[in-house]
């Protein structure tokens, strides 16, 4: 274990080593970790008990639980209210307030682009929309073993940092037949701008639940799971070098960066997400900064 970096925490004892934090488990909550809207805490408190998760009007409301050791992580979505009531299911653990420093993420306008790489249009390209959805369904249901970011990540590539975690995007295309199409989204993951063909390694210790050399938005991808909920996607790969169940260490080899997939250009998108598994209902779940990940000190 280590000290994380601090960002807006209420609470003095935050700082205080895991096994301070760790003789305090019966009787309290403490947090550590980047307390930022899009970031990631990682708690201690009592073991095996919920905690239930929200904003001071209840917003964003969600129940996490702590494990035999009494550790648990709550990932922060990218409008997290601030401050943020952390409340344990047992009589006698007072609530922890957690101040969530705020994201300042802009709009950006997309335009000239082909209306393939805009969205699914033609029959077998639906068709292909919804077997890659299925697969990446099927992994993210699957919970394995792992640290979380207990021994923090670091850069999956080499390369300049081209687009940020956070702002909504507006695509604007035509098509060959002189359509025009449009569709507007948030973009979830940091992308990293280096030639085909730059090695990719893991950020963080994990298990491959996702190989695949065609997804249609990802194209080449990698889904790797860090454990504690926490999965590691990689896409746009020209080279996919790991299979499903892979046990990887990181600094690991996992392929090289591409151009496939739905891109404007050659660029590896590192997305992660963070997954509740206290519920099997997935569509709580939701993508955190990797950005903020890299800021955690070893």
């Amino acid at each position: 274990m280590r000290a994380l970096c601090l960002a807006g925490l209420t609470l003095a004892a935050l700082a205080a080593s895991p096994g301070h934090a760790s003789a305090q488990a019966a009787s309290s909550l403490s947090c550590s970790g980047i307390a930022k809207q899009g970031g990631l805490l990682t708690c201690t408190g009592p073991a095996d008990v919920r905690i239930r998760v929200a904003g001071e009007d209840g917003s964003g409301a969600r129940t996490v639980r702590s494990d035999e050791r009494g550790t648990f992580t709550v990932g922060l979505t990218r409008k997290e209210p601030s401050p943020l009531i952390l409340t344990a299911a047992e009589a006698g653990i007072p609530p922890l307030a957690v101040d969530i420093a705020p994201r300042n993420d802009d709009f950006r306008l997309l335009r000239g682009l082909d209306c393939d790489k805009v969205d699914a249009r033609t029959e077998a390209q639906l068709k292909h929309v919804e077997e890659s959805w299925l697969k990446k369904k099927a992994a993210f249901e699957t919970f394995n073993d792992g640290p979380g970011a207990s021994e923090g990540f670091i850069r999956p590539a080499e390369g300049r940092a081209s687009s940020p975690f956070g702002p909504e995007r507006k695509y604007v295309g035509t098509g060959a037949d002189g359509e025009s199409c449009e569709k507007v989204s948030v973009h979830e993951g940091y992308d990293i701008a280096a030639p085909v063909g730059t090695p990719i390694k893991a950020p963080a210790p994990g298990t491959v639940i996702l190989a695949d050399p065609d997804l249609y938005y990802e194209g080449g991808s990698i889904f790797l799971d860090h454990g504690r909920g926490l999965v590691s996607v990689f896409m746009h790969m020209s080279k996919v070098d790991v299979e499903a169940g892979e046990e990887v260490e990181a600094g690991d080899p996992l392929g090289l960066t591409g151009n496939t997939g739905r891109t404007t250009g050659p660029h590896l998108h590192w997305a992660v997400k963070w997954r509740n598994q206290e519920t099997q209902e997935r569509d709580g779940d939701f993508y955190i900064d990797p950005a903020l990940l890299l800021a955690l000190e070893p």
